[in-house]
């Protein structure tokens, strides 16, 4: 194997795990060591590599043959694409050692974990050899020492831990992607779960939320303090916080809607009222709404907020005043593109698009997939018979509610079983 002799395992989160022909396969998600029952350190047999569609598969350690600071390359082409289930003698390293606080030596001064190193004897055999540990600081003022010792030198490793912090976990997820940080919360046990995603800010947890399946959603928010249940409902789009408020009872909604901000509360009750399945229950109900006398380098200037969805910056909805929904007078809708090829200083007024009927909030749908494949659009707008508009129906909102309900429930997708050849190599 062609790879340093010592690794630090929270390093490799995230990096990009690559087949032989340079196609990658993946990213690791996390490091598997077989607990011995020998006094000796625990054997890493292998890694977690997180493939396309959330999927989380066990690689050996046998079938690596480089470890780099920004690639791990696998020697074969041929993976077992079974979803990745510990065994009971096996520990997940990143997951349950990561802030784990322990003591160097008897008497010795307390930390907590930042990383463990795996290291290969001349035999080929990887083990857990080396703890970085941060030792607990005396003042408040100051960060506490760093150390890196062997092993058998730490005492708190063994069993499972509790009143472990979150600190170095959050460090080594914070640069995930809001669905693929629901995901790694998936794996964890449920209060870890609940400790860490109530470590996250308003607007990050909020984001999180929406990548996450509903009875995931429900547990985390019980476990807020309703004040802070409220607060993060206020930072999710509308219609997020709708769906999720639509899985608890009525009570309960009532309760964090009056906790809500009010200009927050009230289109997430607007929502609330539309039947599931159709159009009204799946809006957005804040895209991007223009005045017909705004300009063109106006509307270019709106779409650019980072905040902006792809789909919801795909079009300028123009509306007669007010522009917040439901607005006034619906006019029509300008693309992106059209946008593009037109002269900034020309008003919006002269370039919107109104020869599609837009949808009724009563419209289901496969009639609204229908209509937008149909046209080739990413996003409807919604009106109301005096044609005001109410909000726009994006592809994203489509996509989430044809999907089966459990989509994002890594449980409850089935396991294919055996060997999957990727490349046509053997092993």
């Amino acid at each position: 194997m062609s790879t340093p002799n010592r690794v630090y395992i929270a390093r490799l989160a995230g990096v990009a795990v690559f087949d032989p022909n340079g196609d990658q396969v993946g990213r690791v998600r996390d490091a598997v060591a077989r607990i011995r029952l020998t006094q000796r350190p625990p054997e890493v047999v292998g890694l977690v590599a997180e493939m396309s569609m959330r999927r989380r598969i066990f690689l050996s350690i046998n079938r690596i043959t480089s470890i780099e600071a920004d690639a791990v390359v696998l020697g074969t082409g041929t993976l077992n694409l079974r979803r990745f289930e510990k065994r009971p003698n096996e520990l997940l390293v990143l997951q349950e050692l990561l802030d784990r606080r322990v003591q160097i030596d008897p008497g010795g001064q307390p930390g907590a974990v930042v990383d463990v190193a795996m290291e290969c004897s001349r035999s080929g055999e990887w083990s857990l050899t080396r703890v970085a540990v941060r030792e607990h600081a005396r003042r408040l003022t100051r960060r506490g020492q760093l150390q890196q010792v062997d092993w058998d030198r730490v005492r708190g490793l063994s069993g499972i831990g509790e009143n472990r912090g979150t600190a170095n976990l959050l460090a080594v997820l914070e640069d995930l992607r809001p669905a693929d940080l629901a995901n790694a919360l998936q794996d964890l046990p449920d209060a870890r779960r609940n400790e860490v995603a109530a470590a996250l800010d308003d607007e990050r947890l909020a984001d999180v939320l929406s990548e996450l399946p509903e009875h995931d959603q429900v547990e985390i928010l019980a476990a807020l303090d309703r004040e802070r249940a409220a607060d993060v409902l206020e930072e999710m789009d509308p219609d997020d916080a709708a769906d999720l408020l639509n899985e608890l009872s009525p009570p309960e909604q009532d309760v964090l809607l009056d906790l809500m901000e009010p200009n927050e509360a009230d289109p997430v009750r607007q929502l609330l009222k539309y039947s599931s399945g159709t159009a009204g229950s799946v809006m957005t109900s804040e895209p991007v709404i223009l005045p017909p006398d705004a300009t063109v380098a106006e509307a270019l200037a709106r779409i650019r907020e980072e905040q902006l969805s792809p789909a919801v910056a795909a079009q300028v909805f123009v509306t007669r005043a007010p522009m917040t929904t439901p607005t006034g007078r619906y006019l029509g809708m300008a693309h992106f593109q059209r946008l593009l090829r037109e002269p900034p200083a020309d008003l919006l007024g002269g370039v919107v698009v109104n020869d599609i009927d837009p949808l009724r909030p009563a419209t289901p749908l496969p009639e609204i997939t229908r209509r937008m494949a149909m046209y080739d659009l990413v996003a409807m707008p919604v009106v109301d018979r005096a044609n005001r508009l109410l909000g726009a129906v994006t592809v994203d909102d489509v996509l989430d509610h044809s999907l089966p309900r459990d989509w994002r429930d890594r449980d409850a997708e089935s396991a294919p079983g055996g060997p999957v050849v990727l490349d046509g190599t053997d092993e």
